[in-house]
């Protein structure tokens, strides 16, 4: 049976999408579903994040009532349908009534969410507001309730933040604040110091020592350093910039850069660590552009343009003169 025509028109009423989410719901779930619905599905989806969440809230709704109906008496396809129709209906109407008493109640976020990447992982988080956060290599992050306010407790993240003067997204790691305003920024947590790196917009960073309070504003290309004691701006090209961010291309640039360095680099994204066990060959330098992922090419480069030997052990590949 071909499902009734129906046009889902962009709205910005939370009743409406909310009623709306519920038709396609219903839809999906009961009518004959083609290529072409699905298609009409992700274009009505992808017109707001406001579609996608309450989709997505509905979908969840409706899993755990299957779960609860699967406990009863079986049901006929024609009764399975009807009760599923009420549901939605009810469900639509809640949230109309909610969206009366107040629309944050629709919207509202989850409590603390941890995001953690393995080994060379990395992921993509996307925040309600249209906020977007790229997470890389053995990272972990928590994002409060409210959604502007996250903590970088290891590792890197990419934020391109929409801003909000009312609403400031804070960034605290390694004991320090990084305030948005406006931005796309990069944050590097290491156990010793923080690295933030302004790509775009304005930012600042605030010091976590209550002792000795200290600001620092940030322009596009400038790096700020930050320790326990001390905050320190630098100024970065804007190829440096773009190499900086090249793990989210999957690489990472090397500019004259020491092997024991690059060496470093490459063992944040591999369980097959480099070792470089002389002294003298870890301040040899290289240059270019190499897969996050591939050590063992990197490894066969540096041997062929800096006359080394390779040495495979368990676990890793020790680069010797």
């Amino acid at each position: 049976m071909n499902a009734p025509e129906q046009t889902m028109a962009p709205s910005s009423k939370a009743g409406d999408v909310e009623t709306q989410a519920a038709l396609w719901l219903q839809r999906r779930q009961f009518w004959d579903w083609s290529p072409s619905d699905q298609a009409e599905l992700d274009t009505w989806l992808a017109q707001s994040t406001a579609h996608e969440v309450a989709y997505i809230r509905l979908m969840a709704g409706y899993s755990r009532t299957e779960r609860l109906v699967a406990l009863r008496a079986p049901r006929t396809p024609r009764a399975e349908r009807s009760m599923l129709s009420r549901l939605l209906h009810i469900a639509a109407a809640v949230v109309v009534v909610a969206a009366v008493g107040g629309a944050a109640l629709i919207y509202s976020e989850p409590q603390e969410i941890t995001y953690t990447t393995p080994v060379g992982g990395r992921q993509t988080i996307m925040l309600t507001d249209g906020s977007r956060i790229d997470l890389n290599t053995d990272s972990v992050l928590h994002i409060g309730n409210d959604a502007r306010r996250v903590t970088l407790d290891r590792g890197e993240a990419y934020f391109q933040i929409k801003h909000d003067a009312a609403r400031p997204f804070i960034v605290t790691a390694g004991g320090h604040r990084v305030v948005d305003l406006g931005t796309k920024f990069l944050v590097r947590s290491k156990p010793d110091h923080l690295n933030v790196m302004l790509v775009e917009g304005r930012a600042r960073v605030d010091s976590g020592d209550s002792s000795a309070p200290n600001s620092v504003m940030l322009s596009p290309g400038d790096e700020v350093i930050a320790t326990a004691g001390e905050i320190t701006k630098v100024r970065k090209t804007p190829q440096a910039l773009s190499d900086q961010l090249g793990w989210r291309r999957g690489v990472i640039v090397f500019q004259h850069t020491t092997l024991g360095n690059a060496a470093a680099e490459f063992n944040r994204y591999n369980p097959n660590k480099l070792v470089i066990e002389s002294g003298a060959v870890a301040a040899m330098k290289i240059a270019g552009t190499f897969p996050s992922d591939d050590p063992e090419s990197f490894a066969e480069i540096a041997q062929y343009l800096l006359h080394l030997r390779i040495e495979r052990r368990a676990g890793a590949i020790v680069l010797t003169k």
